[in-house]
């Protein structure tokens, strides 16, 4: 058993090994759990994927004044659409929600954490093309 959550709506979702991840829908609010895009979230939902996705989550922490953050936006989306659902895609908007990005340390932005198992595993900072940004993750899925 897979779980997933819901980048929508935060429920946990149990998806049976076997089945396709990528075709999967939310049993609370039957949105698809992956739209081969990277989903902004809350700093309750962004917590909700660290703690309980079986999966690894890749976060880009940004702000819509941030240049770089606006070059970077397509790119990370384009990873989006090559990896998941091995690996979920999340925007956290630094702006709205500055008391999880000083938790986080966030000094720099963008910044791209990567947490598996509920834990940090790697970050950077930075603007990164989607084939930078694809082989800096899959370093860190081994």
């Amino acid at each position: 058993m897979t779980h997933i959550v819901c980048s929508h709506c935060g429920a946990t979702n149990r998806i049976p090994d076997g089945r396709d991840l990528a075709s999967g829908n939310c049993g609370k609010c039957g949105r698809q759990l992956f739209e081969g895009q990277p989903a902004d979230v809350s700093a309750a939902i962004l917590e909700k994927h660290i703690a309980k996705s079986d999966i690894p989550v890749l976060v880009d922490v940004w702000a819509p004044w941030c240049g770089p953050c606006k070059v970077m936006g397509p790119q990370f989306e384009a990873a989006a659409k090559r990896a998941e659902p091995r690996l979920r895609f999340v925007k956290l908007n630094s702006d709205d929600n500055q008391s999880l990005s000083g938790r986080l340390g966030i000094r720099g932005i963008p910044t791209m954490i990567m947490f598996k198992s509920g834990r940090e595993v790697a970050r950077v900072s930075g603007a990164m093309s989607s084939a930078d940004i694809l082989a800096w993750a899959d370093q860190h899925l081994r």
